[in-house]
């Protein structure tokens, strides 16, 4: 089913079932009831409950980060951080002392080297987890979002990001969504996560969102309702648990909750239609997991709690109103948005009580783990309470294979990740997304007779795992390889006068066309005094937006002859990008998101759905 281009009306979502919302969204009926476990499988996770100890009971409830490459043996830096952060050595150590019901692979932690590493790491953990008294397997996870956010990288596949994907969906529908998460989940499968943390259904209403972004499918609450179901079914199809994030939805702040308390000024009915569509259809289409959010908004708890600690949003709203029975997962305890009103032993237990499941990735797991224990001997918490929970994350583990195939294994691995079909399909993918938002003069698609020589410069930012080079460089390598003749030349997100100097000079000597990659430029930014510069050479100039897709509003009027976004700077991005510049691939991505005029943002510069093609 194609996405549609319009907001739809707030009378047609508002009330509407989650199972209604999916169906309409995305043409398939809800497939939730047929992974509901049977009676029999409940009552053997009620009886292992029943068999635990408080301090089991306990520690399952958490999901903390380990440092190192190996459960037993990780290098003698990740050990020290270890000790440092949770008093022990290693993976099977954290276990055995809290015994955690899962851990979360970071690539700054050293889980993600090589993809047998972390099969061997998966491995050994299991491994660990099956050698405590009642062999509970973990529930190991990571956020493999694609795009910009991606913590395992080559040679594993990745795929375009959310909004790339909601770009593409204009012309294809959701099923590229759905293929992307299906392979991607195939190959987190053969490394052993089963826990991802994606899709992201928060809709991006804020162009200055600065945690969001790129990372939502777009602005249209139909739309991302559609993608997010769309991915749900291609993730758990491959046996991979997701958790649509962050509820009660993070898309429309200008605040990072990494750094502090976000507000969402939403009125109920404004959630109703803006931010609930893509939850409920996440509902119905079965999702294992749901995310919180570490924002406040008062319209559904007026005593402003982090909806992470907020009874009302978490039981009334998520649990009562939509009928959400799932396992519901903290965003990282360690962010400052949760931890600004309460403190770090208040912030679980709260937690628990407004309708969390699993805790994630606390700053001070003694503290946190403690504080839990403390909660329930003195009566704050009841163990019904946790039992409730541990019913939950058993179920989906118990669901998703792990008492039965806990472990993995280096040919599955082979044969399954980044393979030569998967590739391809995410290059397929990603041609599909790049989108042409102005072509002066029919510049575009460029002329090996007229542009043979490409001077590409601008940022080239932090490489997420989805990078082998900076994107200038793969930007350059993949024009080369068409039949030009690229020059990469860095000049960072904020360039010097001697570096804007150093791409002029350059372009004086001798280039046919100057590819600029730019990223979040404003108002006031150096890029923009670096494009108005190259544009003064005389040559023609194009910008490529390699992250947020706004940055035609601050350059529109300097004489730039071509505006294309490609929404991340990953390879597979970069390369797509190239094609469609040099005519290998027709252009078309459409905008998710409406760019507003920097000079009037109340005015709409490039309407959703817009997207030119040659």
């Amino acid at each position: 089913m194609p996405i549609r281009t319009f907001t739809p009306s707030r009378r047609t979502l508002l009330g509407a079932s989650a199972a209604a919302v999916a169906a309409a969204v995305t043409g398939v009926a809800p497939v939730g009831a047929a992974e509901r476990p049977s009676a029999h499988s409940d009552a053997r996770l009620r009886r292992l409950i029943a068999s635990m100890t408080l301090e089991e009971k306990v520690g399952q409830l958490f999901v903390m980060r380990v440092y190192g490459h190996s459960a037993t043996a990780p290098d003698q830096a990740d050990v020290d951080a270890n000790l440092k952060e949770t008093g022990v050595r290693n993976a099977a150590e954290l276990i055995s002392k809290y015994h955690v019901g899962g851990i979360i692979y970071f690539a700054w932690a050293h889980n993600t080297r090589d993809p047998h590493q972390i099969a061997d790491l998966s491995n050994g953990i299991q491994k660990a987890g099956l050698a405590e008294h009642h062999r509970i397997p973990l529930l190991i996870s990571t956020d493999q979002e694609h795009g910009i956010v991606a913590r395992v990288g080559k040679p594993a596949t990745l795929m375009p990001g959310a909004m790339a994907l909601g770009a593409g969906a204009f012309r294809r529908g959701t099923r590229d969504a759905r293929e992307a998460a299906r392979i991607a989940g195939r190959e987190l499968l053969a490394l052993g996560i089963r826990q991802n943390y994606a899709p992201v259904a928060d809709v991006n209403v804020d162009p200055a969102n600065p945690v969001i972004g790129v990372r939502s499918f777009g602005s249209v609450p139909e739309s991302v309702a559609a993608l997010v179901a769309a991915q749900v079914k291609g993730y758990q199809g491959a046996g991979i648990a997701t958790a649509a994030k962050h509820f009660p939805g993070h898309g429309d702040t200008k605040d990072d909750s990494h750094d502090q308390l976000p507000h969402i000024d939403h009125t109920r009915q404004e959630w109703e239609a803006l931010d609930a569509p893509p939850f409920r259809a996440a509902i119905a289409a079965g999702i294992d997991s749901i995310m919180t959010a570490h924002i406040v908004v008062p319209s559904l708890d007026p005593a402003e709690d982090p909806a992470t600690l907020s009874h009302p949003i978490l039981t009334g709203v998520l649990r009562e109103q939509l009928g959400y029975g799932g396992v519901v997962v903290t965003d990282s305890l360690g962010m400052q948005g949760v931890r600004t009103k309460y403190g770090d032993d208040r912030v679980p237990v709260l937690a628990l009580k407004a309708g969390c499941d699993q805790l994630l990735n606390p700053p001070n797991l003694a503290v946190a783990w403690n504080a839990v224990l403390a909660a329930v001997k003195g009566g704050e918490l009841t163990e019904a309470r946790l039992d409730e929970s541990l019913l939950r994350i058993l179920r989906l583990k118990a669901r998703r294979g792990l008492f039965d195939r806990p472990y993995v294994t280096h040919r599955g691995v082979d044969r399954t990740v980044g393979i030569r079909s998967h590739l391809a399909a995410a290059d397929r993918i990603a041609d599909a997304t790049t989108t042409l938002l102005v072509n002066e003069g029919g510049l575009l698609p460029l002329s090996r007779r007229r542009h043979r020589r490409v001077l590409v410069v601008g940022v080239d930012p932090a490489s997420p795992s989805g990078t082998t080079g900076p994107p200038t460089s793969v930007l350059a390598a993949s024009l080369t390889q068409l039949g030009f003749t690229a020059m990469a030349l860095s000049t960072g997100s904020a360039p010097s006068r001697a570096k804007i100097d150093e791409a002029v000079a350059a372009a004086r000597a001798g280039a046919d066309a100057v590819l600029i990659a730019t990223r979040n430029v404003s108002a006031t930014s150096a890029q923009r005094t670096l494009v108005a510069e190259l544009v003064a050479v005389g040559v023609p100039v194009i910008a490529l937006a390699v992250q947020n897709p706004y940055d035609v509003a601050h350059l529109t009027g300097l004489g730039v002859r071509a505006h294309l976004a490609a929404y991340s700077w990953t390879d597979v991005e970069m390369r797509a990008a190239a094609r469609v510049l040099t005519g290998k691939v027709r252009p078309s991505g459409r905008l998710p998101v409406p760019v507003q005029r920097a000079d009037d943002p109340l005015k709409v510069l490039f309407p959703v759905g817009r997207g030119l093609c040659f």
